[in-house]
């Protein structure tokens, strides 16, 4: 399977990074180049060594994205900071190139649960947090 992520911070790379070991091809794209390092570290080889790709760009520009992979990709995975720029290349990856399973990291679950029901397998970690704080009251 052959997985794009945009996004190379904590949760890019280290999903990039299990996938890779999962036998996954998979594909990172990052504005910033020194974000690669995410991918070596801890690694006995280099990130390319090993069979990933590294694309320096911006996913909001197509051009970026199509060097990236997206149109053979499987999975795209917008893993960046800005849910604004989650949410809008995470829809170009569904309607334009029909990416067949996207998966968007938002931190607002409002803005998630909206874009769940259009189709968007939405990860929210601000709910995750919300709903764990709520059990962990509950059992005081």
């Amino acid at each position: 399977m052959f997985i794009l992520i945009v996004g190379c911070g904590r949760v890019g790379s280290a999903v990039a990074k299990r996938a890779l070991d999962a036998g996954h091809e998979v594909s990172v794209m990052d504005i910033d180049p020194l974000s690669h390092e995410r991918l070596d570290r801890d690694q006995t080889s280099t990130w390319e060594d090993a069979g990933g790709q590294f694309t320096v760009g911006t996913a909001l520009e197509v051009d970026g994205l199509i060097a990236a992979g997206i149109e053979r990709a499987d999975v795209f995975m917008a893993a960046t900071s800005g849910d604004n720029t989650n949410l809008v290349i995470s829809q170009i990856a569904q309607r334009r190139f029909q990416v067949p399973k996207v998966v968007v990291r938002v931190a607002d679950p409002a803005r998630a649960a909206w874009y769940a029901e259009q189709g968007l397998r939405t990860i929210c970690p601000t709910q995750v947090a919300i709903e764990q704080a709520e059990q962990m009251l509950l059992t005081l």
